[in-house]
């Protein structure tokens, strides 16, 4: 059951007489429709040579700006457009999960109707800030990179910024697989139709749809219903939230749903801004993002891939996202390349919630390990070509060391998630650091005393 403040709002969004307009004019994914005055966002039907759904996206003087949920072809002068609804619903219920949609909320999985689900606002209004409680409670993924170096907290919105082809959709199955959360909520906006079975089947698996449910608007899709996908899901989230539970929404990609965005902007006539992206693009990306989050019900725990094309610090879509984001896990080409997985940049990635859920124990961990990652970085090239020359300094020596316990710990398969019969994923992973950080230890206090000895030698030798 919806809250009943969203149900009155729905009622007062559902309109009490029929309104109908004509098309005007058909202009490239948007059709201009006459004698329908109605708010931006409302829902109308298009009767052509096929029935069509679409969305009043903006109007100009005396006439409506439609973008239909699918092609404009058909679509003639004089068609009737009759409005349907004043505001945009998502079916929700917890008859969803396990189930498959689409960005309307109608299922694709060919496992019948879903029952059982009442209507919900897409677009609810703002959580107060000061109702939302501290992050103070680690959330385990069972990825061990993740759980250790950049702990997640209930609540958290990260990014996982990647270049194509890095394993980005591996992570987040990984992710999607162990987690903690009670229930997952995956956002496939934009992806390839071929990538919605591939993360269903096998990234998510049949244990993970169980407690998932999958909202999907592929590439091919009206840029709206990229658009609606991202917010129905989030919107699925909330009502999970809303019930006390914590959820953990997967949004693969954030850069799509800001592409489609652009789509509808230059459709409607907004000049191009940043890079060709438009002002609302820029608007509407927090909007989306503090949707995440804690309240005093429940979380969402926000993982939002960013797919980066050239320099990170180039790209518009993935600067705005990290100055909304709580952090950001960057993916590294040269890992992949080296079949490192998950190829996970440790020194680019940061948590910024990670010191209020780990222990003083872990901390101390984290920063002994990423300071030794940082010491083989800069002594790696010399090592290549054989220039580096043992003892020559403590701290390298140190990291040369550690370098295969540490990625014994960092490194792992995709069907590989920490499970123990005793303890979480996240509690386990937290062991096996501060286990890794005695091995760093015992490392340091060898080193130490073979180059004492070496000293000795050489003090002998002078002699």
């Amino acid at each position: 059951m919806t809250r009943i403040s969203d149900q009155l709002e729905i009622l007062q969004q559902t309109p009490l007489i029929e309104m109908q307009g004509q098309v005007l004019e058909v202009r490239g994914l948007a059709c201009r429709v006459g004698g329908l005055s109605v708010p931006v966002g409302a829902m109308v039907r298009i009767d052509s040579t096929q029935t069509l759904l679409g969305e009043v996206v903006g109007f100009d003087r005396h006439e409506v700006i439609v973008m239909p949920f699918g092609s404009t072809g058909g679509i003639k002068r004089g068609d009737v457009v009759t409005l349907i609804q004043l505001a945009q619903t998502m079916p929700v219920g917890d008859s969803l999960l396990g189930r498959v949609v689409n960005a309307l909320g109608q299922p694709i999985d060919d496992k019948g109707p879903i029952t059982g689900v009442g209507p919900r606002t897409l677009y609810p209004k703002v959580v107060d800030p000061m109702d939302r409680p501290l992050i103070d409670q680690p959330l385990g993924t069972g990825v061990r990179v993740v759980d250790s170096m950049t702990t997640l907290g209930r609540g958290q919105r990260i990014g996982i910024f990647a270049p194509p082809g890095v394993g980005k959709s591996t992570i987040l199955g990984m992710m999607a697989r162990g987690t903690t959360a009670e229930v997952i909520v995956v956002g496939l906006v934009g992806e390839r139709g071929r990538e919605v079975q591939d993360f269903v089947q096998k990234q998510l698996g049949e244990e993970g749809l169980k407690r998932a449910v999958v909202v999907v608007a592929t590439g091919d899709e009206s840029p709206l219903l990229r658009i609606r996908a991202a917010q129905a899901a989030t919107t699925v989230a909330e009502f999970f939230r809303d019930q006390g539970k914590d959820v953990l929404l997967i949004m693969d990609s954030l850069t799509r749903f800001c592409q489609a965005q652009r789509q509808v902007g230059l459709a409607t006539g907004e000049p191009p801004a940043t890079k060709g992206f438009t002002p609302s693009v820029f608007a509407m990306l927090p909007v989306l993002l503090e949707r995440s989050g804690r309240t005093s019900r429940g979380s969402i725990t926000g993982l939002y891939a960013v797919l980066v094309e050239g320099d990170i610090d180039d790209d518009p879509i993935s600067e705005a996202a990290r100055g909304v984001l709580d952090g950001h896990i960057l993916l590294s080409r040269t890992l992949s390349h080296r079949n490192y997985w998950p190829a996970v940049d440790v020194l680019g990635s940061i948590s910024r919630v990670a010191d209020d859920v780990i222990d003083a124990q872990h901390s101390a961990s984290v920063a002994q390990v990423r300071r030794l990652l940082a010491a083989y970085k800069d002594v790696e090239d010399l090592l290549n070509i054989g220039a580096y020359a043992d003892g020559s300094n403590e701290e390298f020596d140190l990291a040369i060391a550690c370098k295969p316990a540490i990625d014994q710990l960092l490194m792992q398969g995709r069907n590989e998630i920490g499970r123990t019969k005793d303890l979480d994923v996240f509690t386990h992973t937290s062991k096996q650091l501060v286990a890794l950080n005695h091995v760093i230890e015992q490392n340091k206090a060898k080193l130490a005393q073979q180059n004492q000895r070496a000293r000795q030698a050489q003090m002998q030798r002078r002699r």
